[in-house]
């Protein structure tokens, strides 16, 4: 088997959890490049991985400038900033691994597929839930034909109270005009919805939401501007204190600019606690500069008729993702977070009404229910030119759901249908 030769591009969390692939199976895949603008990140992965200074790069421009030295790339920079960190690598003939969403727009995703046509090499989309057991299991049934042709498609993203803060309202993705949330949080479900239904092509997109809860007028009375400086912040349910100091559920958000904690050092609270309050991590949900919906509900109607919806509610108690599938044979009903799915088929016989199968995955302790190195190794398996799994997402299969998210939005905001064939 021969190691593949990886570049890191956009030296970021993401980017983190896949090249630590190179970590746990060194005879796969090595790490010899890296680009990035930040010089103590570069330090921080150079020392980690054993890259040489000079093959260690401010940009993917500057990398992919010199002649290639890898087989692979590794983007992880934000969404913004996929496309033109991505062109040039495609260019200079590296196969790509690329952080969804792939691009903010249309004119940039069809910017992007235009140049990997040209260049011929291999891009994927990070799509890792169709890695995770959970709903790769789901669709070996469907391919399968257990519950026949597919109906309707109903999927549920709960975003619970403190992702959606730190992530969508506090945090780098609270721009509309960056990344819609549809795209930003949702472009898993919309590919699981295309991936399901075999890529057939949606026709009609409508969609309803908005900012409704994170808003000033819905601040409580005495809220202050900053969690730090809060007369009500021991019984907020948002204290940014409590959600990055004391439960340290995001801090690797919340102080990603703190250098000490970038380097791994172990920070108190009174060296966290400036750092937070200081920048927007530590303002108030209710006075934040967020402009994206705080929930949205998608209907997408198909060129074969089927249906499929999806709601995304934010503020939930219970982080999750729920899924029904109706076809002509039988439907599926799950909890990813759970691990378990159920298959119900119709059995009018023996006075029966149904037969019913529950279907334990097991559950993982990552955060893409055991996703992500999977992903990683169905890549490195492409790009020797081995057989890929039938999960692997090539950006073409990935350019449906980014157009479902893009019509969503225009969608809601213009209160009509959207034809797909308009993006």
């Amino acid at each position: 088997m021969s190691r593949v030769r990886a570049v890191l591009v956009g030296l970021g969390h993401r980017t983190a959890c896949y090249a630590s692939y190179a970590l746990q199976h060194p005879g796969e895949m090595e790490v010899v490049g890296l680009a990035d603008p930040d010089s103590d990140r570069l330090a921080i992965f150079a020392e980690k991985y054993g890259v040489p200074d000079d093959k260690c790069f401010s940009s993917s421009q500057e990398l992919a400038a010199i002649p290639r030295f890898g087989d692979i790339a590794i983007n992880g920079t934000m969404d913004e900033v996929h496309v033109e960190t991505t062109i040039p690598l495609v260019e200079a003939g590296y196969h790509v691994l690329l952080e969804k969403p792939i691009a903010p727009n249309s004119s940039e995703l069809n910017l992007l597929d235009a140049a990997v046509i040209k260049a011929g090499v291999k891009v994927a989309i990070c799509h890792v839930l169709r890695y995770a057991p959970f709903y790769n299991d789901i669709q070996q049934r469907i391919v399968a034909g257990e519950i026949g042709e597919i109906i309707h498609i109903h999927s549920t993203e709960n975003v619970s109270y403190h992702h959606m803060a730190v992530a969508f309202v506090r945090g780098k993705w609270n721009k509309r005009a960056v990344n819609p949330i549809m795209l930003a949080k949702c472009c898993h479900d919309l590919d699981l919805i295309c991936w399901f239904n075999s890529g057939i092509k949606p026709s009609k997109i409508s969609s309803m939401g908005g900012r409704h809860f994170f808003t000033t007028k819905n601040a409580p009375d005495g809220a202050g501007e900053n969690c730090f400086d809060c007369d009500i912040e021991r019984d907020c349910q948002y204290s940014a204190k409590r959600h990055y100091i004391d439960n340290d559920w995001w801090s690797f958000y919340a102080l990603a600019g703190e250098k000490n904690y970038e380097h791994g050092e172990e920070i108190d609270s009174e060296t966290s606690a400036p750092h937070i309050a200081a920048t927007d991590y530590g303002r108030c949900v209710w006075n934040s500069e967020n402009d994206v919906a705080d929930r949205q509900s998608v209907i997408i109607e198909f060129e074969n008729g089927s249906l499929a919806t999806h709601d995304l509610v934010s503020n939930s108690s219970r982080a999750t993702r729920r899924l029904q599938i109706v076809g002509t044979k039988g439907e599926i009903f799950g909890d990813m977070v759970s691990g378990q799915f159920t298959v119900w088929k119709p059995a009018a016989i023996d006075g029966k009404e149904y037969t019913k199968e529950v279907v334990d995955t097991g559950v993982s302790e990552d955060m893409h229910g055991g996703g992500d190195l999977r992903l990683v190794k169905d890549f490195l398996s492409l790009v020797r030119g081995e057989q890929p799994s039938l999960a692997t997402t090539s950006l073409s299969d990935s350019l449906n759901s980014h157009k479902i998210a893009f019509a969503a939005d225009i969608s809601m905001q213009e209160s009509r249908i959207v034809d797909f064939d308009d993006i």
